[in-house]
Formats: structure tokens, sequence, C-alpha cells
């Protein structure tokens, strides 16, 4: 356990952070589950829906430091290619 005040208040920061981090990936797993679905079922506009939904979640989880950047990028073009293959 931590011994100053300083460690205990960081250690209460990370255990909040950790909660959000977590709820953030989760989210982020369950889109890409959904969009997978939407894109197997043949519905071109659930698909769409589904991606529009999941590339937000993904620039959201970037803006709250929960995802990086380019690892954003990445899900957003696999997503498009994912969408709007023929």
């Amino acid at each position: 356990m931590a011994n100053t005040k300083s460690a205990t208040k960081n250690a209460r920061k990370s255990s909040r952070r950790m909660l959000r981090n977590k709820a953030v990936k989760t989210r982020l797993k369950t889109l890409a589950k959904q969009l997978e679905a939407a894109v197997k079922s043949g519905d071109a506009a659930a698909a769409k829906s589904a991606g529009i939904t999941y590339s937000a979640a993904a620039d959201k989880a970037v803006r709250s430091g929960v995802l990086h950047a380019n690892a954003a990028s990445r899900v957003k073009s696999h997503t498009a290619k994912y969408v709007f293959a023929k």
C-alpha cells in the first residue's frame, strides 16, 4: 500500500482511470462485434450506421487518452474498407 499522501492520491487516480479505460475499451469491442454482425447480415444501412458509431467511439477514445491516435486511424480505415467493400 502507499506510504505517502501523494502515493495514496495517485493510487486513487490510477484506480479511477483504470475503470474508465476498461469501460471505453469494452465499449469499443462491443461496437466492433455489432459492426461485424451488421456486415454479415448484409444490411448496408445497418452496417454503415454501425461503422459510423464505431469510428466516432474510436475518436472519442483518442480524446480521452485511452486509444492512440494511430490505432484509431487504423480502426477507421479498416472499418471503411469493411463497410464499403463490394
